[in-house]
């Protein structure tokens, strides 16, 4: 069952208005936002390449924490990175899966015998702690549930990172191989068939012993939505595309992954597909989907800004096209992300009740969970070394790293 969570006292709290100089340039951040009635898209692969990894973690060996410099300082003059308390008021604590510690060791040692990585990028890939991940945002699942939320994880960056290596043709190619995986778990896979799609098939088969057909009918359509926006990402890749941060926001809500990952939360029940429509689970889904993103691209934009490799990131594509600084476009994603904790709650409590007790119970788990994945996806990005190497914990407390100096 949920647990138990004060949602009125975090509802009660102080009303969040937006500081008018942070949106001063034409654009509110509110206009970002738009959710149909029925919400389809799935969330995007969360991570960048391996050995941008690899690199972050030499890098931030040299955060140190300091005071911000104050709002309206000219952009020479921007030295530190200042992180939003975007979760200020957030009424999930973070909770974490009892069976994450054997569920990490088995995930982790069988993601490895498939040798999907060198020696090196494996390490750095460990260090990001997907299984840690997996149990935070799976946190009430059972032992089996959570074994295939920790896979899942790890296919999940397998597959972000290998497809950044490829071109368009490529990304198509190894998407159709992990859709015909899922599609056909009982098959073998084909000799000197890239890896992802043996991973893919034994990581369906374990999850079909303790999924409903309702899920797995569900998982397969989210995971096809999935892969088709990242092969949209790699041609964006090879085409050397910039975007709007409308368009930005429609692809990434798709590639970051989200919806297809938060309905493993529902891996052993039978929501039917109008209730999943219905419009407030689906404004749910969608305003979960983009603090997600919003976090993945604020943490990790200090790296990415170093190393060049920032053009799919929203804090850098706020500053180029509302013409910000750092500081200014910090606070314009901070006033997005109030709005967007406003809309989760208010569709929170909106949540429609269904003469069926037991459908009743899944919607509300559903639902808890989806809240829960947003305070699990922020609670690892501090925990894991993947944006912050061993100064997670520092950073979550002071909110404040140095900006790193750009690489050539």
């Amino acid at each position: 069952m949920p647990r138990e969570r004060n949602y009125s006292e975090a509802q009660g709290g102080r009303s969040y208005h937006p500081d008018k100089r942070s949106i001063r340039h034409s654009t509110d951040p509110t206009h970002s936002l738009f959710y149909p009635l029925e919400y389809s898209a799935s969330g995007a692969s969360i991570p960048s390449r391996i050995h941008t990894l690899v690199f972050g973690f030499y890098l931030v060996r040299n955060l140190v924490p300091v005071f911000v410099k104050p709002i309206g300082m000219p952009s020479k003059d921007l030295q530190f990175v200042h992180f939003p308390d975007t979760l200020r008021n957030w009424p999930w604590p973070r909770h974490l899966n009892p069976h994450f510690a054997v569920c990490k060791e088995e995930s982790e040692a069988w993601l490895e015998t498939f040798g999907a990585f060198s020696p090196k990028a494996q390490k750095a890939f460990n260090l990001c702690d997907f299984n840690l991940l997996a149990s935070l945002v799976y946190s009430d699942l059972s032992k089996d549930g959570c074994r295939v939320g920790c896979d899942l994880m790890n296919l999940f960056f397998l597959i972000d990172e290998h497809f950044d290596l490829v071109d368009t043709h490529g990304a198509r190619s190894r998407a159709d191989i992990v859709m015909d995986a899922l599609r056909n778990p009982q098959i073998p896979r084909r000799d000197g068939e890239w890896v992802g799609g043996e991973v893919t098939r034994q990581f369906w088969l374990n999850a079909m012993h303790i999924s409903t057909p309702t899920f797995q009918r569900r998982f397969i359509d989210e995971f096809q939505i999935y892969l088709d926006s990242m092969v949209r990402k790699a041609q964006d890749r090879t085409e050397d595309h910039n975007r709007s941060i409308d368009e930005y926001f429609e692809v990434r809500r798709v590639t970051i992954g989200v919806k297809a990952a938060v309905i493993v939360n529902e891996i052993e029940m039978n929501i039917p597909e109008a209730v999943m429509q219905n419009e407030h689970i689906a404004t749910l889904i969608a305003a979960a989907t983009d603090m997600i993103l919003i976090a993945n691209d604020v943490y990790s934009y200090n790296v990415e800004q170093a190393r060049g490799d920032d053009r799919h990131n929203l804090v850098a594509i706020v500053m180029r096209t509302e013409n910000l600084n750092l500081v200014d476009t910090l606070d314009w994603i901070s006033s997005l992300h109030d709005n967007l904790v406003e809309k989760f709650l208010d569709a929170f409590h909106q949540v429609p009740h269904y003469n069926d007790p037991e459908l009743n119970r899944q919607v509300a788990e559903f639902a808890d969970g989806l809240g829960n994945w947003v305070r699990g996806y922020d609670a690892w990005s501090f925990e894991s070394e993947r944006y912050f190497g061993k100064r997670g914990r520092e950073v979550q407390a002071t909110r404040v790293v140095q900006l790193l100096p750009k690489v050539l």
